[in-house]
């Protein structure tokens, strides 16, 4: 789907946005027929950079096929529930780099646990037209009950995942095209006691351009 975040946006209109996207989130599954692939994508910052990762992993047996790094530059501030505009543009840079086909997408982030239902999953999903969940490490909206995360209204907008050995917990959401049952049963496929395995690795490669990004600014400093 073509959505285009204006030059400048202000936060307030970016809710507005937010608010005009959301009723086109479908939370019914179009799984591709074949399905090979599992995306996971990452962001973090630094100098003034956004740097995202896309990486694909096979999704029989969980091996890596490829990762896609991109920097570019912040253009929009820090502010909870609107990460969609602060990363959304390089993460979907990064995940087209990677050309994947017949893929579900993990999103670094929430989808529909969001206070407007319309996180960072849902732009994503939407603008990719593609199967996308969303992976949070913190609840932004809603409360527990019953290993799941309800909205102001009692309806589930999220499920709570145990990783192994760890202990810690992870909430899985729907970002687009696909239902809550069917989100957690992907993320199960490929976790790992730090979340599933190719948001991990999204995590571990712009960890390392981050500090490679570090390292390069101190040697010119």
């Amino acid at each position: 789907m073509r959505i285009n975040i204006p030059t400048g946006i202000t936060p307030q209109e970016a809710v507005s946005l937010q608010r005009r996207l959301a009723p086109l989130v479908e939370e019914i599954s179009a799984l591709p027929r074949n399905l090979s692939t599992l995306v996971g994508c990452d962001a973090t910052y630094i100098h003034g950079k956004t740097v995202a990762a896309g990486v694909s992993v096979s999704y029989n047996n969980l091996s890596l096929q490829s990762t896609k790094v991109i920097t570019g530059r912040t253009t929009f501030p820090y502010i909870p529930g609107l990460l969609a505009f602060r990363e959304g543009p390089a993460v979907i840079q990064a995940v087209r780099g990677l050309r994947p086909t017949s893929y579900v997408c993990m999103v670094d982030g929430h989808g529909l646990a969001h206070p407007r239902a319309f996180g960072l999953a849902c732009f994503v999903g939407l603008v990719l037209d593609h199967p996308t969940i969303g992976v949070a490490k913190s609840i932004l909206y809603g409360s527990v009950k019953d290993g799941r995360v309800v909205d102001d209204h009692g309806t589930t907008i999220a499920e709570l995942i145990t990783l192994p050995n760890s202990g810690k917990t992870i909430y899985v959401s729907v970002g687009h095209k696909i239902s809550l049952n069917h989100a957690v049963e992907v993320v199960r496929r490929c976790l790992t006691p730090q979340g599933p395995l190719p948001i991990r690795l999204a995590h571990e490669a712009v960890t390392k351009r981050k500090w490679e990004l570090k390292k390069s600014n101190q040697a010119y400093s």
